[in-house]
């Protein structure tokens, strides 16, 4: 890394601009998931301790340059308060008059929580005059966001430059490192396990871990494009047909490079899906779907055939995408065991993508994996190559 971290700053008396990921869900003013704002702690506490006057920035939700009250985050200011254990100030707004105001009323160790940087649209469109207006009267920038890095919003990079001092924090530095070590020179053996509905979502990424591993695990309605670009029968599972020639493309390209693509051998079926209620469950005795037939997680030989190729000796794991419908009731078992199975080993597994993550916490496991990222579209985008805006920013 060639860029500060927030514990080489001298922070005593200066005031922070720190940008957070509290894009938590909520069920009304509920927060029905905290770990984002879990996970952003330490950081804010070393500040805190080092007699720093933190104000937080984030997003939350698609408001579109609205001000709409559902995406507020004035119930993540409560909950950041008794996370931390002191008051956390709010301001109804993240520029102007009120931001001001809270930002010059913060005395040392204290902290404060700006309202949605999306209620206004120069966020997105990462207009210079907001970025000044956002970044105006601070000493220091701190960068913590890392769910928000691929993005070049005026938060994340344009107030980068404006602030006399930046660094990263210590969620944004971990996320980097760890993720990092899967492009760099990962231990061999190395398995990619992808899941999900798309392959169009992770093009880049599986030319790019073509590059990288020994083998690819492809579970998830992704995998039934794959088959049916094999020609096997998928019934009525979701496929997407104007990607055919690109997973035929594909499996050419890691053929070239020798890495085996291993797909399902069987399936977990149903008949109809309301919801997150699948009907008519069904094992299918091989790789072929029947005439009405909906693909909803891999089946107990795929299981063991994908348990199997994770042996022992395997050192690297990524895991991005479920391999099953797991949220839906009978459907959770691929995902699950494979869960159990990466638990179970020593070697370097990444979970990543905010679906994986979610599986992993379902199940009790979230803590026995190396890292599980915090960033779905970040860690995408970062392990496919791409320079991150928001780290690009914070190395300027």
């Amino acid at each position: 890394m060639t860029f500060k971290l927030v514990s080489d700053l001298q922070l005593k008396a200066k005031t922070v601009f720190c940008r957070v990921d509290f894009n938590v869900p909520l069920d009304g003013t509920r927060i029905t998931d905290d770990r984002r704002i879990q996970a952003a702690l330490p950081t804010l506490r070393w500040m805190i301790d080092q007699g720093a006057r933190v104000v937080c920035a984030s997003h939350l939700g698609r408001p579109k340059g609205q001000r709409k009250q559902e995406f507020s985050l004035a119930p993540v200011a409560v909950r950041l308060a008794e996370l931390l254990g002191q008051d956390v100030r709010f301001a109804a707004d993240c520029v102007g008059a009120e931001a001001a105001a809270l930002r010059d009323s913060l005395e040392n160790g204290q902290v404060g929580l700006l309202e949605n940087l999306r209620f206004h649209e120069g966020e997105t469109k990462g207009a210079q005059d907001f970025a000044a207006s956002l970044a105006k009267g601070y000493d220091a920038f701190v960068n913590d966001a890392f769910g928000a890095a691929h993005r070049a919003h005026a938060s994340v990079s344009g107030v980068s430059g404006l602030i006399p001092v930046r660094a990263a924090g210590f969620l944004m530095a971990r996320e980097i490192e760890s993720l990092s070590k899967l492009i760099r020179e990962p231990r061999r053996p190395y398995y990619a396990i992808l899941g999900g509905a798309k392959v169009s979502d992770k093009i880049e990424l599986v030319e790019k871990l073509i590059e990288k591993v020994d083998g690819l695990l492809i579970g998830g309605a992704m995998a039934y494009t794959f088959l049916a670009a094999q020609g096997h029968e998928i019934g009525s599972s979701r496929v997407e047909s104007d990607k055919l020639d690109l997973a035929r493309h594909l499996e050419s390209l890691a053929a070239s490079r020798k890495v085996a693509i291993h797909l399902p051998i069987d399936h977990l079926i149903g008949t109809s899906i309301d919801g997150k209620s699948v009907l008519g469950l069904s094992a299918t005795p091989g790789v072929e779907i029947p005439a009405g037939g909906i693909g909803v997680d891999i089946g107990p030989q795929t299981i063991e055939s994908f348990r199997a190729r994770l042996a022992p000796e395997t050192q690297t794991v990524l895991w991005n995408g479920p391999v099953g419908f797991f949220e839906a009731a009978g459907c959770d078992k691929g995902t699950r065991r494979l869960a159990e199975h990466l638990a179970g080993m020593s070697a370097f597994t990444v979970l990543g993508g905010g679906d994986t993550a979610a599986a992993a916490r379902v199940f009790g496991l979230e803590d026995e994996f190396a890292h599980v990222s915090t960033g779905g579209g970040a860690a995408l985008e970062l392990l496919s190559g791409t320079t991150l805006p928001g780290v690009a920013a914070l190395e300027r």
